[in-house]
């Protein structure tokens, strides 16, 4: 509990910790604002066009948002120690050395599920309210056919925490883990998508964006992700994503000069 508790303060305490939570939470009016412009373009649309408009889930495209954030914020929780050496004294008070890292994991983790359901669940709402039921019902569903598919999108903002903090450990350097994180989200998934088949659809299916349909069984047809894997696999490989970084990063911290 004494590690756990000095580790909270440290995280606390950092400037970027309240800038990267006050960023991933805006994201929630990020996802009104786009619902809005959705609404507004719907109503000034032909007639004869409504019946065919549609509308992405938008929680589901402003997720990206807090997942690099708190993907960031992880980094920075461990890298920041390197920059300032401040890991030797924390490594020196507690020599068994992974127990810091387990509270890191604990702390980072925490809050990016908090930050994942109050973005992912709070963008849905505010989305919902205002499409109302405009483009064929996309919003009409009751919630809690929904909240599968929500709970599982919520899940790979920790996951994206946890793995910054694994890459932070692992590199300990916050630029090269950082460009590993938006190298994941942005970049990978677009080469995906211009390999040829069966290829794409393969790997498309273990990146993190196809996971969360993957894991409630839902088909993904309309992006660059694949939905080869079956739900328990894929929660399996969501799972890999977070703790497998970790998992050598802390026998790393072990076996390396701090």
């Amino acid at each position: 509990m004494s590690v756990l508790t000095s580790e909270w303060l440290k995280v606390r305490s950092l400037r970027s910790t309240h800038l990267i939570v006050s960023l991933s939470l805006g994201t929630v009016a990020l996802g009104f604002a786009l619902a809005v412009m959705a609404a507004n373009m719907y109503d000034t649309a032909p007639a004869t066009q409504r019946p065919r408009a549609r509308i992405a889930d938008l929680e589901e495209v402003i997720v990206i948002v807090p997942q690099l954030c708190m993907g960031i914020l992880g980094t920075l929780a461990i890298t920041s120690e390197y920059v300032t050496g401040l890991i030797r004294t924390s490594l020196t008070i507690v020599p068994r050395r992974w127990p810091v890292l387990v509270a890191k994991s604990a702390i980072v983790g925490t809050l990016g599920l908090i930050i994942g359901l109050v973005t992912v669940l709070g963008t849905y709402f505010v989305t919902r309210w205002v499409i109302g039921d405009r483009f064929s019902g996309a919003y009409t569903d009751a919630f809690m056919d929904r909240l599968p598919l929500l709970t599982a999108t919520s899940l790979t903002v920790p996951t994206f925490a946890l793995l910054g903090l694994g890459l932070g450990a692992l590199f300990r350097s916050t630029a090269a883990s950082i460009a590993s994180l938006a190298g994941l989200v942005y970049v990978i998934p677009i080469i995906i998508g211009h390999i040829p088949e069966p290829w794409s659809e393969r790997l498309g299916s273990v990146m993190i964006g196809a996971l969360p349909r993957e894991i409630t069984g839902d088909l993904i047809t309309t992006s660059v992700y694949g939905s080869l894997l079956s739900p328990a696999t894929a929660a399996a490989v969501l799972i890999a994503y977070a703790a497998l970084p970790l998992a050598v990063a802390m026998w790393l911290v072990g076996q390396r000069d701090a």
